[in-house]
């Protein structure tokens, strides 16, 4: 039997890099997706490569800093698979400059995608599964929430706070049955990093003692891990998957 069949998942920031993979591994287990992004085109190829899989799978393009869209993801879940088993709060957007020069509207950009929506998400799928006395939540951390990085002031805040929020949450509902975990990438191949000059992609491995960018199914396995069964006794713990950046 997989690892997640007849399990129900919603994913946000799915349409392509780490959300996609995501979903792919999910639904590779056996769960059904709710996939959500901006991203129409990419959004449906994404359900369209699930349900290859024999699962269920829907796709809503919502923006997730907005509490009623978030509400509609809830309500599909529910409505279509009868629960909702899985949360992965993965939409993520940088903005990078340094903090001299950042604006506002740089700043309440980050923090509203990657810590507000990542708020909303949490809120809203623990309403359902602490009825339910069961379910994961997953939320995506970074390195630079950790450690910090130059250039990342309003990335690093927002990942931090992900961290702090996460292990609060897991506290809170540790008792209903309800897990909350993070993981926290290092540097993956995304059209993020594929964006960065080659020299600066050069530099960056040298910090990394594996010496080389991770995969998007890098982190897929490690959410797929934290969202069944064989992490039944881990909550408020945030998995580095980065290559061994902070070991």
């Amino acid at each position: 039997m997989k690892s997640l069949e007849k399990k129900t998942a919603i994913v946000t920031g799915a349409a392509r890099g780490i959300g996609r993979a995501i979903c792919l591994e999910l639904a590779e287990r056996g769960a059904n997706i709710i996939a959500t992004d901006m991203l129409r085109d990419e959004l449906n190829d994404t359900v369209a490569q699930c349900e290859k899989q024999g699962v269920g799978a829907v796709a809503e393009v919502a923006d997730v800093t907005k509490p009623e869209n978030i509400d509609r993801l809830i309500d599909i879940a529910t409505e279509k698979f009868g629960a909702l088993d899985v949360m992965v709060n993965n939409a993520g957007i940088t903005r990078d400059t340094l903090i001299v020069s950042m604006t506002d509207e740089q700043w309440d950009a980050v923090i509203n995608v990657n810590l507000r929506a990542v708020f909303l998400g949490t809120r809203a799928a623990a309403k359902v599964m602490l009825r339910q006395r069961s379910g994961s939540i997953v939320n995506m951390a970074s390195f630079s929430g950790l450690s910090g990085n130059a250039g990342q002031a309003n990335y690093a805040a927002s990942k931090a706070g992900v961290i702090g929020l996460t292990k609060s949450v897991a506290k809170e509902m540790a008792k209903r049955g309800v897990r909350c975990n993070a993981v926290a990438p290092g540097f993956i191949k995304t059209d993020m990093t594929d964006a960065l000059p080659q020299k600066v992609k050069d530099t960056v491995k040298l910090v990394i003692p594996m010496q080389k960018f991770g995969m998007p199914e890098d982190i897929a396995r490690v959410v797929a891990f934290l969202a069944g069964p064989d992490s039944a006794y881990m909550t408020g713990q945030v998995l580095s998957v980065d290559g061994g950046m902070h070991c």
